[in-house]
């Protein structure tokens, strides 16, 4: 019987992906921009706006052509070569398993990783198909326990970068008799040596369709100095000077009056009143978008959910908490002067990190789907590394998007005040560890989750603050048991729907007759 006798299951796995790619955009693209929300250097609406953006086109632009036929080669392709269609029901119960797995996690604000649910789908369908002995679990041939250490490897790579990270800022900059000016004169530096880890993230990490990986150390190193040097020239002559105005002046500039501040004439700067003024507005905003429509129409409760996704609080969330508020007053702050210097730099990392992990992470959505297109295409088994094509990379990026503009919010809060207070130079901190813990582990073979990541940075970044009642231990201990419930969860329900559709008894083969 031909693969193209099974066109429903093509159908069904366009579907089932479209949802898996919801949940990484509702739980894994969250993390790129919640410690920008959470330091409320970015409302939900904005960072949602801009993840879309960058989510999209790096799916899109950079994503990869080619794929793993199976996810971290946990199985192998060549067991079902004798019945093409069985694989392609594998693929598509693990995209059952996988996206149920991380929706539900996402309903529930359980950071988790989407890789894991992936790999746990995969594992799960293999076991129903062709046992145990078929999965590779060895830790020395990169199997499944070696992607178990991960859980330690991530959060502790991402937790020391990020904490050196924030203590040389703490101690080179904000501990000085004036930190606004040891920050200002620094800033050019830190954008250069910024932009030039985030080119080294994208080139080694986030550019699978262009292999720009693939180019002479020297070529690597030549572009990422190339532009460090420019962002370190765009902080001289446009922010630098912008900012001494906006922050320190207190003047009414736009962002994007950075770019022509020399013609603006001086401005009254904003008085106290002002700003407070401006917050009573925004909280009657937000207090209308939660009350909703008053009439409950279709479109009145579509409009609801698209605002409550886009609006909903994330930094202030439950700041009548008791608990919360002790954890939050006390953290060490730091001058606000010169803790407003990194929001932009907070913006420029999240921007990137987004960038990157549409580029590499959609694969986990349509790695699935593109198997099951080839054998639906072909009536074979794909080799090692499957096309993928341009309008799968965009169906994709679309799910992607649409999941975080309406899911996303639940994880921001998860990861972001209800662990440790943020303040834009922590979240910076945080961003960059997590972008050098996926480097580091890009380049040395260890499996790792950019949920993981940002996780162990923010604990280690809390820890900073000396004082271990400044961290929400609750919440850690609850993300950490839903890293652990992943892979298993994803795994059974992919393995429970291979099985009942697999082994079920089929009109094609006749009468069913259990006394044969």
């Amino acid at each position: 019987m031909g693969a193209d006798y099974f066109t429903y299951i093509f159908v069904l796995g366009l579907i089932q992906s479209f949802w898996d790619s919801f949940g990484i955009g509702a739980n894994d693209v969250a993390n790129s921009f919640s410690t920008a929300v959470a330091s409320k250097t970015l409302k939900l609406w904005q960072a949602c706006a801009i993840a879309s953006v960058t989510e999209f086109l790096g799916a899109f632009l950079l994503g990869a052509h080619v794929t793993d036929t199976i996810k971290n080669k946990v199985v192998q392709p060549s067991d079902y070569a004798d019945n093409p269609s069985t694989l392609m029901l594998g693929m598509l119960c693990s995209l059952y398993g996988s996206s149920i797995c991380v929706i539900g996690a996402s309903k529930l604000g359980l950071p988790v990783s989407t890789t894991h649910a992936t790999v746990g789908a995969i594992i799960g369908f293999g076991i129903a198909a062709h046992g145990g002995d078929s999965i590779n679990w060895a830790y020395s041939n990169k199997g499944v326990w070696f992607i178990v250490a991960g859980w330690v490897y991530a959060p502790l790579i991402a937790g020391v970068c990020a904490a050196t990270v924030f203590l040389l800022l703490k101690y080179i900059l904000f501990k000085r008799e004036d930190p606004y000016k040891w920050t200002i004169v620094s800033i050019p530096f830190i954008f250069a040596l910024t932009a030039a880890i985030e080119t080294l993230f994208i080139v080694w990490k986030g550019s699978p369709r262009l292999n720009l990986d693939d180019q002479e150390p020297w070529k690597i190193a030549v572009e990422c100095i190339s532009i460090g040097l420019a962002a370190g020239a765009f902080g001289i002559i446009f922010f630098v000077p912008w900012a001494n105005r906006k922050v320190k002046g207190k003047e009414p500039l736009r962002s994007y009056e950075m770019f022509y501040h020399w013609c603006i004439p001086e401005r009254a700067p904003i008085v106290e009143e002002d700003a407070e003024g401006a917050d009573v507005a925004d909280e009657e905003m937000k207090a209308n978008m939660e009350d909703g429509p008053t009439k409950r129409t279709f479109f009145g409760s579509v409009k609801n959910q698209l605002g409550k996704g886009v609006n909903a609080e994330v930094a202030d969330y439950k700041a009548d908490d008791a608990q919360i508020k002790e954890m939050h007053d006390l953290a060490e702050k730091f001058d606000n002067d010169a803790e407003e210097l990194f929001r932009f730099l907070q913006v420029m990392t999240s921007s990137l990190a987004s960038f990157a992990h549409g580029a590499n992470d959609v694969a986990n959505a349509i790695g699935p789907l593109s198997t099951i297109y080839y054998i639906w295409q072909n009536a074979e088994i794909p080799p090692k590394k499957v096309e993928v094509e341009l309008w799968i990379l965009a169906y994709g990026g679309i799910g992607i998007d649409v999941g975080l503009i309406l899911y996303g919010y639940k994880i921001m809060r998860a990861l972001g005040n209800q662990i440790t207070y943020h303040s834009p130079s922590r979240g910076f901190s945080m961003e960059i560890g997590a972008t050098l813990s996926v480097m580091i582990a890009s380049k040395t073979g260890i499996p790792v989750s950019t949920t993981q990541c940002i996780t162990g940075a923010t604990l280690f970044v809390g820890l900073c603050n000396g004082n271990l009642k400044t961290l929400g231990w609750k919440r850690l201990a609850i993300t950490a048991f839903g890293w652990v419930l992943t892979l298993p969860v994803a795994g059974l329900i992919s393995g429970l729907v291979f099985a009942f559709a697999a082994y079920s008894p089929s009109m094609l083969e006749g009468t069913y007759n259990p006394s044969s």
